[in-house]
């Protein structure tokens, strides 16, 4: 077992003053962490019949498309509004100061599918409730939803409690 914490770095007051950053680019230098992330959740998503890998913008991709690899299966970018040339399923969540959308390819899910759902982190949980009604709305399923780190003194738990949800790097306190 690989102690995924100490490869990610803490940064105080970044973006802004009182925020701790989680930065994972410091796993990504690890190749035996990285390698381990996707060994995680390519065992997280045995049994549940994934038929495709969503991960959201941007630093989702990075453990998403790996892991789309590893396994054979297609990969679907979720992505912020305007991003996506064709047409499109969208969207909108609650920011704390307004509202926010993603977006997928209206064409990427079939119905019935298994989707894997994939992020780097989850905070308080809206962009993955709001990656998840997408999924939804195309009238496939989301099987599983796994994030690297999970900032569990936030309340995302409430909004995501109907998923199944892998985190691999807890953070109880700020």
């Amino acid at each position: 077992m690989i102690d995924l914490k100490s490869a990610i770095r803490s940064i105080p007051d970044f973006p802004k003053k009182g925020i701790m950053f989680r930065d994972i680019t410091t796993l990504l230098l690890d190749p035996e962490a990285f390698h381990y992330v996707i060994d995680q959740m390519e065992d997280f998503s045995r049994g549940k019949n994934v038929s495709k890998i969503l991960a959201i913008e941007s630093r989702g991709f990075i453990f998403g498309a790996a892991l789309a690899d590893r396994l054979g299966l297609g990969f679907v970018p979720i992505r912020k509004t305007g991003k996506l040339p064709g047409e499109k399923l969208r969207q909108e969540y609650e920011l704390e100061y307004g509202i926010d959308a993603v977006e997928i390819h209206a064409d990427a899910l079939k119905p019935r599918e298994s989707i894997l759902m994939v992020d780097d982190l989850v905070a308080t949980g809206g962009t993955l409730e709001a990656a998840c009604k997408l999924v939804e709305k195309s009238g496939a399923n989301v099987s599983g939803i796994a994030v690297l780190v999970d900032l569990a003194f936030l309340p995302w738990r409430q909004r995501l409690a109907k998923y199944d949800v892998l985190s691999l790097v807890k953070y109880e306190s700020e």
